[in-house]
């Protein structure tokens, strides 16, 4: 019995260590890859601003004094000509009154200066008066006329001062400030104060968009854009774009311009003042081939480079297999020249090679067309390409130092010619 567990524990042992010694000789890939997807696509413009309502009046008064009464405060709703506010009108009255006495005066001194010219005039007549002393009695009718007309003056500036002390709603809307209350005094010596700020119709709303000068030329008026609030960080919002002012601004040497957007805001969830997150829809595709970003920045070693030259050497020097004959017609796609993405392409832009690993482990490079990107995933036209495939995106291990990434968990190694 104690044979038999002794030679149990070794079969045990030597099979455990086969067993961890063939796992741990199991080869690592070296490529870290990515998937190629299926979906919508949309190139955007990203921008912040700050909602504001569409009209907004500043309602300020153009007398001095202390303020009585208010009657209206914040979030109030108004009608154009309800009264909000009242000035305290002691010294307005007082000017008026003395407006009033002023008149009186230089209208009693018109009709002493008319009866004296009544007076002269049939005398001057007969010359029993000089003509000087008549002169002077139209000299002083004229300038009693004067007097009367300008005292008239003053008594309607007074009666229209008396009047700009009953502060008005200029229009309908919501009252979305006050900046005075009962008591406090207010100087219109030399600008109108502001007392209270009335929003128009906070039903239609608008976004003041600063986009950079790099982008401003992808707006026009009309666009569609979306947006979001910190108040509600799950909805999205829509708007369009009206205007695109064409007064530019500069912050810390950077060129913005203002895009106005408007914005439907029937429930009233959208209040002054929010900042909002834009995003301009500049194109967008759907159902289309789409692959990370991080593929078409991979740049290929020379040992990949050198593993696509001798394939294509073997298949122009005679009968090869199919994988090699595969390989070489992907490599025939272009010109080696070491520009565009992955280290291949003829020098367009909208041109990227794409590294993968076929069904049989064998290495490959195909050419693609780019189209619009949304910064993580662009769009990718190519036959050889499907959904699904893994698309080479890195290099995790070189066959030079044997390197690898403690990230990447794969189980194959890549070597020329397979695994």
């Amino acid at each position: 019995m104690k044979y038999l567990i002794i030679t149990v524990t070794v079969i045990l042992t030597a099979g455990s260590f086969w067993y961890f010694s063939q796992g741990s000789a199991e080869p690592i890939s070296p490529f870290r890859f990515v998937t190629l997807e299926q979906g919508d696509l949309e190139a955007v413009v990203a921008s912040t601003g700050a909602l504001d309502a569409v009209t907004t009046v500043q309602v300020g008064t153009q007398v001095s004094g202390i303020i009585s009464d208010i009657y209206v405060d914040f979030n109030d709703r108004v009608r154009a000509g309800q009264i909000i506010a009242r000035i305290d009108t002691t010294l307005l009255w007082s000017t008026v009154r003395d407006a009033e006495s002023n008149l009186e005066r230089n209208q009693a001194q018109l009709k002493q200066a008319q009866r004296e010219l009544d007076r002269l005039e049939p005398l001057y007549n007969q010359q029993f008066v000089t003509e000087v002393d008549y002169s002077r009695a139209q000299f002083d009718l004229d300038i009693a006329k004067a007097a009367t007309k300008s005292a008239e003056i003053s008594l309607d500036r007074a009666r229209q001062n008396l009047s700009y002390a009953t502060i008005i709603a200029p229009i309908s809307g919501t009252v979305i400030e006050r900046n005075v209350d009962v008591g406090q005094t207010v100087a219109a010596s030399f600008s109108a104060p502001q007392l209270f700020l009335i929003a128009d119709d906070l039903s239609t709303m608008e976004i003041l968009a600063s986009v950079d000068e790099s982008d401003i030329g992808q707006i026009q008026e009309g666009q569609f854009a979306r947006f979001t609030v910190q108040a509600y960080p799950d909805d999205m919002f829509d708007g369009t774009v009206r205007q695109v002012r064409l007064q530019s601004t500069v912050q810390e040497n950077v060129v913005n311009y203002t895009v106005v957007i408007d914005v439907e805001n029937p429930d009233g969830r959208l209040l002054p003042g929010m900042t909002a997150t834009v995003d301009f829809l500049i194109e967008s595709a759907s159902d289309v081939l789409k692959i990370p970003n991080a593929a078409l920045r991979f740049r290929a070693t020379p040992q990949m480079f050198e593993v696509i030259r001798a394939r294509r050497q073997a298949a122009s020097d005679g009968p090869a297999s199919g994988n090699n004959n595969r390989g070489g017609r992907a490599a025939s796609g272009g010109t080696w020249s070491g520009g565009g993405a992955g280290g291949f392409g003829g020098g367009r832009d909208n041109v990227a090679m794409i590294w993968y690993l076929d069904p049989n482990g064998e290495l490959m490079a195909t050419p693609a067309q780019t189209g619009i990107t949304d910064g993580q995933m662009t769009e990718i036209i190519s036959q050889r390409l499907q959904t699904g495939m893994e698309i080479i995106a890195g290099v995790t291990q070189t066959d030079g130092d044997g390197s690898n990434n403690p990230f990447q968990r794969t189980q194959r190694r890549w070597r020329p010619g397979g695994f």
